[in-house]
């Protein structure tokens, strides 16, 4: 990063709800951070065990940090159906004063790298145009291996979303809906922002819970695919993205979840992104596959 620019206000919210488990370990990664936060919000959904009084003892110790509390939401049949995580960081973000640059949704269940907001401060810094970003997260395997989380590099997870002020100010308000973490990027670019994930040196960001530690994978999968129709994914691409979570486990079962849950949601006709995003989200995977099509013919001449 040039030294003669300014730095940027860097501002983190992190909602969180039952979270005593993984906040330990997520608070001490973030004090550790080479470049500390300008303003963090540790935002308690509701908690019923020990996390608002970490958050506390934390923002007690933090000059940096404050803790919040909002009432416990309303049991769901699907605990994400409305998307609390983002309705709690909107709720948040409302109460930052105007000064920050760059405003982060980041999830509690994480060990932040020390170079987390130092890498990406640079690169918002290098590159104008960026608008969302985020970092690769590692996860143990059966094994306890770290690996990295397979996702494509313009996406940007919903545990480490990372967005330029004037991005999120026009891409506001994101639907409170299944899918939101995928219709603000797309959202984003349709606008002419970069997102990106980044592979930052050093040390990885690890995801502490596993996948469908909360419900169960197959329905983890079957929540994708609702995902993909909330979006306006491209009805092939969707069909291929089934056969393709078929060769992961669940084998079969996980791609035909994802599947069902993308055809149930057009059947129920489940909330959507606004017409012009959905367009643009099939342009883009239409694009895309185009591509992969010529690779591979190419490859195969």
């Amino acid at each position: 990063m040039d030294a003669s620019r300014p730095p940027l206000h860097i501002a983190l919210v992190v909602p969180f709800l039952d979270e005593e488990t993984h906040l330990p370990t997520f608070l001490a990664s973030l004090a550790a951070q080479t470049r500390p936060p300008d303003r963090v919000l540790l935002v308690d959904d509701g908690s019923a065990d020990a996390s608002v009084e970490l958050a506390r003892a934390f923002a007690a110790e933090h000059a940096w940090a404050t803790a919040l509390e909002r009432p416990r939401r309303a049991a769901a049949r699907d605990r994400l159906a409305q998307a609390p995580e983002l309705q709690a960081f909107t709720w948040a973000a409302d109460q930052l004063d105007a000064r920050y640059d760059v405003i982060a949704k980041v999830d509690a269940d994480l060990d932040l790298a020390p170079g987390v907001l130092a890498g990406l401060e640079a690169a918002f810094v290098a590159d104008p145009a960026l608008g969302l970003a985020g970092v690769v997260l590692h996860s143990a395997g059966d094994d306890g291996v770290l690996r990295p989380e397979r996702v494509p590099s313009y996406h940007v997870r919903g545990a480490t979303k990372f967005y330029r002020r004037a991005c999120l100010e026009q891409i506001s308000p994101i639907p409170t809906i299944l899918g939101w973490d995928t219709i603000d990027e797309v959202h984003a670019r349709h606008l002419g922002w970069t997102t990106r994930s980044f592979a930052l040196d050093g040390p990885p960001t690890v995801h502490l819970r596993p996948r469908g530690a909360h419900d169960g994978v197959v329905r983890g999968f079957r929540r994708w695919g609702e995902c993909a129709w909330a979006y306006g994914a491209d009805p092939v691409g969707v069909l291929a993205g089934s056969v393709r979570r078929m060769r992961q486990r669940p084998y079969v079962v996980g791609g035909l979840s994802y599947l069902a849950g993308w055809g149930l949601a057009a059947l129920r006709g489940v909330p959507r992104a606004d017409p012009h995003v959905r367009a643009f989200c099939r342009q883009e995977q239409r694009l895309r596959m185009r591509r992969a099509i010529a690779r591979r013919a190419g490859a195969a001449a």
